[in-house]
């Protein structure tokens, strides 16, 4: 049986995977810059995985609720945006945690079709490049169509992004905005062509 795609009309919903857990991350700030210099068209809301245990495929004859909440809530999600930092030259475990929780059990994995964008910030002049790659290869296995150009990794200094999600250099803010615009056109394409993801 043929699957006819299924245009989607913005406001598309976007959810959130925030890499760190810690309340004052670097990255919750960039999270925040994003959201306020993204095009109207996106609407943002933050996939929460705190609480989500160790995944083991002895849960898969019986999610626990905290899991079944958290695969809801990206299967409510439009599109996703990945912000993470980079730990010891990968992504998080948290993070790793949450998406393996999201691709089972077999069969069963919510991030299929849904369109990615991955970015992330650090004190170092590398700006979480390892770990992005890392995220890219387990989204390229997870089946989530990912936003390859532009590529963002931000050098963080003190005062880059104010306690508002204002962004105090200029550069900086065109090229986020940027970022934003790009990944708006993505999703667009990839929701035009692709069915909708369930």
């Amino acid at each position: 049986m043929q699957i006819e795609p299924i245009h989607h009309e913005p406001p598309y919903r976007v959810g959130v995977f925030i890499g760190s857990l810690a309340s004052d991350s670097i990255n919750r700030q960039l999270a925040g810059a994003l959201e306020r210099l993204a095009p109207p068209e996106l609407e943002f809301h933050e996939i929460v995985y705190r609480e989500l245990p160790l995944y083991s495929r002895d849960y898969d004859a019986d999610y626990p609720q905290v899991a079944r909440d958290f695969k809801a809530a990206i299967q409510a999600s439009d599109a996703l945006l990945f912000v993470t930092p980079e730990y010891n030259r990968s992504l998080p475990g948290p993070l790793k945690n949450a998406i393996d929780w999201a691709s089972r059990p077999w069969g069963q994995n919510v991030l299929t079709g849904r369109p990615s964008a991955v970015i992330g910030a650090s004190t170092g002049a590398i700006g979480t490049a390892v770990a992005q790659q890392s995220l890219r290869s387990i989204l390229s296995f997870s089946n989530a169509p990912q936003m390859n150009s532009p590529e963002a990794y931000l050098q963080f200094t003190p005062g880059l992004i104010g306690p508002d999600g204002e962004v105090t250099v200029e550069s900086t803010e065109e090229f986020l905005a940027t970022f934003m615009r790009r990944f708006l056109e993505f999703t667009t394409r990839v929701l035009t062509v692709l069915p909708r993801p369930d």
